[in-house]
């Protein structure tokens, strides 16, 4: 066991790729029951370190818990064909780490991207996936909103000193997180930077990530990510959580979501939009309860 309430797991995809996870052990209880793991999938540009604190809280309860880096983010080796970044690989990277940890099912967190992947798992390995959270996204997406992304995700920026990389976030997520402080954006740092040799900070994935998810495509995909969600919510626990201040999971569309399955609870968080980090106590209630009737 590592310092951190974490230890390194890597696996390899079916096309080679060394990719990694966060492995957050279950704490051993003496009256403990067998427990579904969960798999923690982070939105376009992000990595584990976003699901930390619900993981330790978690694993915490009993329950093992992998947060995952998807290919060309974190410490996932990124891919050298940039048509890779898709969807759909990164299912086949998600069941082949389940594959190689002989998990045959397992609780989803998705966060943005995420819930893409996740949807995706379920089409391809139905019993793979035992409940799920979609964090903040669903089959569609504003293109308005979609457009906004794209104005920075993939884009280059220059290294950037910690001062600089705290004006950065807080420049493109302060409509997302209004309360946040100047606190609140300095240890995000450590969640969306690495550190070079020389001491300056650069973005922790591979820009090509962004070739594949233009804002028209993912338009013009919206009957087939119908589709795919219907199978995903046909017959299992959804918890699907909705910043209150969301552009890309907009209201109308989480209700509508929410009205295709009796198992489908939507739960609106106040006070933030794109996306809950899943520290917020109605995030963290509502995954603990989805948890109680997963197993």
């Amino acid at each position: 066991m590592s310092a951190e309430p974490y230890d390194a797991l890597h696996w390899h995809s079916r096309d080679g790729l060394r990719l990694y996870a966060r492995d957050y052990p279950a704490a051993v209880y003496a009256d403990a029951r067998p427990r579904c793991p969960v798999i923690c999938i982070p939105g376009l540009t992000r990595n584990s370190a976003d699901f930390d604190e619900i993981a330790t809280v978690l694993a915490a309860a009993g329950r093992r818990v992998l947060a995952v880096d998807l290919r060309g983010r974190g410490r996932s080796q990124y891919a050298d064909d940039p048509s890779t970044y898709s969807a759909d690989r990164y299912a086949l990277d998600i069941l082949d780490l389940m594959a190689a940890q002989s998990i045959p099912r397992a609780v989803f967190i998705g966060t943005s991207l995420g819930v893409w992947v996740t949807m995706t798992v379920a089409v391809k390995q139905p019993a793979a996936v035992a409940a799920a959270v979609l964090n903040d996204a669903g089959p569609q997406a504003p293109k308005s909103a979609l457009d906004r992304i794209a104005r920075y995700a993939g884009v280059p920026v220059p290294a950037m000193t910690r001062e600089d990389a705290a004006a950065y976030i807080e420049r493109i997520g302060s409509a997302a997180y209004p309360k946040y402080t100047s606190a609140d954006w300095a240890r995000m740092i450590e969640r969306m930077f690495r550190i070079r040799d020389d001491g300056l900070l650069v973005l922790d994935y591979d820009p090509k990530i962004i070739r594949t998810v233009s804002p028209t495509k993912l338009w013009l995909l919206r009957p087939l990510m119908w589709h795919l969600y219907r199978k995903l919510a046909a017959g299992r626990p959804i918890l699907l959580l909705r910043g209150a201040l969301s552009d890309i999971l907009e209201a109308k569309t989480a209700r509508r979501m929410a009205a295709v399955s009796p198992l489908v609870r939507l739960v609106e968080v106040p006070d933030v939009g794109h996306a809950p980090s899943l520290s917020e106590l109605d995030a963290r209630i509502g995954i603990e309860t989805l948890l109680d009737v997963a197993d």
